[in-house]
């Protein structure tokens, strides 16, 4: 009894989280309003580019010290077909902080309150940063491996699906 129980509450706990996305999979629609209030994101939108979607807080100190890193990859790549979404975690009431963070930035940044990337699964570690292929396919799911990136793992990462046809 107490197993169906035990059960019974982790299939509950699965369905308010939603299931993890899985690298190799096809990649879950991610749709997010970006700070300027009238941009929309829509994952789908982007099939033929490579997505990077990038999970971070102003209160997070390896999230702020990453940044660098990707706008530098960034403005190497863009013109490659590459696009950065950056999804800050913080709350409204830090707005001010995240506008202030993003103002350093170029590539499209979001509040989690006006995101919805539920198909990703819960986000339990920050930052995250989940990689979409040319053809929609998640490649990387940034709750697995290393946490932060650098400019040579988004590089060696990347780069090589930057090439791809």
């Amino acid at each position: 009894m107490r197993f169906l129980l035990l059960l019974a509450i982790a299939f509950t706990a699965l369905r308010a989280f939603g299931a993890e996305a899985t690298a190799g999979t096809p990649a879950p629609e991610i749709k997010a309003k970006q700070l300027d209030g009238e941009t929309r994101f829509r994952l789908s939108a982007y099939r033929g580019k490579v997505v990077v979607i990038n999970f971070w807080a102003t209160w997070c100190t390896p999230c702020v010290a990453e940044m660098p890193a990707l706008q530098a990859y960034y403005n190497r790549h863009k013109s490659q077909g590459l696009e950065i979404l950056a999804i800050s975690m913080d709350e409204e009431k830090n707005l001010a902080a995240v506008r202030s963070m993003a103002s350093k930035f170029s590539f499209p940044i979001a509040l989690k309150s006006e995101a919805d990337f539920s198909g990703l699964g819960r986000i339990w570690r920050m930052p995250s940063t989940f990689v979409v292929d040319k053809q929609g396919v998640l490649q990387r799911n940034g709750s697995t491996g290393e946490a932060e990136v650098t400019l040579s793992s988004l590089e060696a990462t990347i780069t090589p699906l930057l090439r791809q046809p």
